[in-house]
């Protein structure tokens, strides 16, 4: 098992067999949003609540959800190349970071615009929304880590320090709406029993949440064989993979 583990956080034995799976995350991604966006909007019945304004937690929820779990996969790869060294976990820390970011924002502009009919204001410092917008700080504060300090080794080593202890405000925005009066509704999906939500509603829900999901992985194993080529540049292998890569891309344009 740990020989397989070790194997696998070779840069070139990821690069080979990420260059497989990613087109395959991106195809599977691309069909789930496209169903769950088509049953969301078209299909799905209105709120008697809401109306059709509830529709904009299609994007919403699982932005929100995807921000979090990002977070703490960036978070886990951080600890992991603190503690073992291991190149390919930082690699994926700085790939998280970007879609992750990306993510909280979406979530906090897509919140906003469902709170202006719901709430009546674009934006109020409530524990949800103003815990979320820390996360996005957090965030943008490792990624200025990363880009601001000059080597490479000490930029990755407080890059990952800041995202092991921003972690703590990942239970601050899970359990805000349960530890104080907050205007955000309580969860409807992620509870245990029954959901709160109706299966109608629920199916493309899911569907959009595994979407996003799948994208979060085609998008960061995209961006982790970038970093490595541009980490590796200099090695044999990548001179050896890129060069393939090119003739056979001259040898389809012969064609």
């Amino acid at each position: 098992m740990w020989s397989f583990l070790h194997r696998l956080s070779s840069p070139p034995t990821f690069y080979r067999w990420s260059g497989v799976i990613t087109p395959i995350f991106a195809v599977i991604a691309a069909a789930l949003l496209l169903v769950g966006t088509v049953w969301g909007l078209a299909f799905t019945p209105t709120d008697y609540q809401q109306g059709d304004s509830f529709r904009i937690i299609y994007v919403h929820v699982p932005a929100a959800m995807l921000s979090l779990s990002v977070y703490m996969a960036m978070a886990f790869s951080a600890a992991i190349f603190l503690i073992w060294r291991i190149k390919l976990a930082d690699v994926f820390a700085a790939s998280f970071a970007p879609v992750g970011a990306a993510f909280t924002l979406l979530a906090l502009v897509t919140g906003s615009i469902w709170g202006r009919p719901t709430w009546g204001t674009w934006w109020e410092w409530d524990a949800r929304l103003t815990s979320e917008l820390i996360l996005l700080f957090l965030y943008l504060g490792v990624m200025a880590l990363r880009s601001s300090l000059p080597e490479r080794n000490q930029a990755a080593r407080a890059a990952a320090l800041l995202a092991i202890v921003g972690v703590v405000n990942v239970p601050i925005i899970h359990f805000s709406v349960e530890w104080w009066n907050s205007l955000h509704q309580g969860s409807t999906v992620s509870k245990l029993g029954r959901p709160a939500i109706d299966p109608s509603m629920a199916t493309p829900l899911y569907l959009m949440i595994f979407g996003f999901m799948f994208f979060w992985l085609a998008n960061a194993f995209s961006r982790a064989r970038v970093e490595i080529v541009d980490r590796e540049q200099n090695k044999r292998w990548v001179r050896e993979a890129l060069g393939d890569k090119a003739e056979m891309q001259r040898r389809a344009g012969e064609k």
